[in-house]
Parts: structure tokens; sequence; C-alpha cells
């Protein structure tokens, strides 16, 4: 059986968030961000990242996973987000993949190199 997964992706500033929040509420679903910047836990106003009460009615997955001062790359972000979709499934919840990084984005549909 095939297990559905919805992305909404695209440019900055056109209202991913609010369209994912609400999409999740109507299909029993869960975000996972898929934005380069709301990975860090020190970056809130530039990347618009859900507020509170967003976070606290629909769980929110892949925000605030390190510190500015920390490395991160895109195959740690694969590991956490489809840890968090499968996670979700298991649930029989819908993932809904928001954000606007193409390479997040890609890494989650076509994989990454060893």
């Amino acid at each position: 059986m095939l297990k559905k997964i919805i992305f909404i992706v695209g440019p900055t500033g056109v209202g991913k968030s609010d369209v994912g929040f609400l999409l999740a509420q109507q299909t029993n679903g869960e975000i996972v961000s898929c934005d380069a910047m709301q990975v860090y836990k020190e970056v809130n106003i530039a990347c618009d990242k859900p507020s509170a009460q967003m976070r606290l009615a629909i769980p929110h997955h892949c925000l605030d996973l390190v510190s500015v001062t920390e490395e991160f790359n895109v195959a740690q972000y694969r590991q956490a987000a489809m840890a968090a979709i499968d996670d979700i499934l298991s649930r029989g919840k819908v993932p809904i993949i928001v954000g606007g990084s193409g390479m997040y984005m890609s890494v989650l549909l076509d994989g990454i190199f060893q």
C-alpha cells in the first residue's frame, strides 16, 4: 500500500507554513520542516518559523535541531526528516513536508550518496 506524503514547497514569503498548517488540520497530518534555516535554534525571525500556537496545535518536526555554533549538513537533515516521516506514517498520520530549501527537498525525494 502506498503511503501519502505531501510536499508544499516554493519561494520565500508565499504562505507555505499557513497552507501546511491548514492542510495538516484537515488531513490528520504533521509538519516536517524543509527549511535550511529553521533547523537552527537561534534563528527565529528571518526564517518565519511557525508560531508557538501553531506548534502546539499541530506537531512540527525538524525545527530547532542544532545551534548555529554547530555544524549541520544535508545528510543530517535527511536522517532527522526520514525518522520523523517514518514515525508520522507509523502512527497513521500524513507527513506534510513544508519549506523552500530545494536541496533538502531533493534529498528526501532522491536520496543522497554514501
